[in-house]
């Protein structure tokens, strides 16, 4: 059910509120370039400055846009188990198709404490629930025997794996087997983890870049891997060009340089220094984006 491009979307704001018709443009945009599932209220959609209201408004509208074309995957972390599991509800009342649960970040959960974490919102909502380990953003890891012991939960699903480490995705998998869906978290990652028995990616890069990301994926899986490499070369200028300032300042930057988007964030995230800008520029130019 959860493979290929999976696009972690950018929340487009307007004059300070959530422009829904920007929203909407795309999503459909997404599903026509051949994006595989929607992820909305993740980081890249700057969930930690959405209000409860907001957040599962977004949701909302994200399932209703799609109209059940691919899969939707709600963004519902939180580093209160009480709040995950209320979120999570929400995102169930709202149709969501699973839901992506980042683990709890800065209280720095033990192991136990993050399975235990997970295994009490999985039998609070009956709804798939694909696990997200950032430690860069979360400040805790989430290793892989604590995912291996969480896979044996029958509604956890599925792994988002950003920690960039492929010896830890590789255990992961051996751990878990092929029953349990490893998606990358790294765009850099996606083609290697592929390699290693993953599914696809939830992926920033491909908000600007959609049939890209999703031939790529599209390519490994029907063994043209020759063509699907030279996509992954292709794609390293723009997936390391996201990241030259906090995510998801840069996506939102060039999306507004594609014309697709304001270019507005929420504080305490602000616009690009000039240098930057041109970078980002430059590499949108040479993909001829821009």
């Amino acid at each position: 059910m959860f493979k290929g491009s999976i696009v972690a979307i950018v929340t487009p704001f307007k004059k300070g509120r959530v422009d829904e018709k920007a929203l909407g443009d795309l999503i459909d945009w997404h599903i026509k370039q051949g994006t595989k599932a929607i992820v909305p209220c993740g980081t890249t959609g700057e969930s930690a400055t959405l209000d409860y209201k907001e957040h599962y408004r977004v949701i909302r509208f994200t399932v209703e846009a799609v109209g059940r074309r691919v899969p939707v995957i709600a963004g519902t972390g939180a580093n209160s188990t009480d709040e995950t599991v209320m979120i999570t509800k929400e995102a169930k009342k709202a149709r969501a198709d699973a839901a992506l649960v980042v683990t709890p970040y800065y209280n720095k959960p033990t192991q136990e404490g993050l399975y235990r974490h997970y295994k009490i919102l999985a039998e609070a909502v009956d709804l798939p629930i694909i696990l997200y380990n950032v430690p860069g953003r979360t400040a805790v890891n989430m290793l892989p025997p604590t995912v291996a012991r969480l896979s044996a939960i029958k509604n956890i699903v599925g792994i988002k794996e950003a920690t960039g480490d492929l010896k830890q995705v590789s255990e992961v998998i051996r751990l878990c087997g092929d029953g349990f869906t490893v998606l990358s978290g790294d765009d850099f990652t996606t083609l290697p983890l592929m390699a290693l028995g993953g599914k696809g990616v939830i992926s920033v890069s491909a908000n600007v870049a959609p049939k890209m990301v999703a031939d790529m994926c599209r390519y490994w899986e029907k063994g043209k891997f020759d063509e699907a490499r030279k996509l992954h070369f292709k794609l390293e200028p723009l997936n390391a060009s996201m990241f030259i300032e906090t995510n998801p300042i840069p996506v939102k930057t060039a999306l507004a340089m594609m014309g697709r988007i304001a270019e507005e964030f929420r504080m305490p995230l602000c616009e690009m220094v000039p240098a930057n800008r041109e970078k980002l520029a430059k590499v949108l130019k040479d993909l001829k984006l821009i």
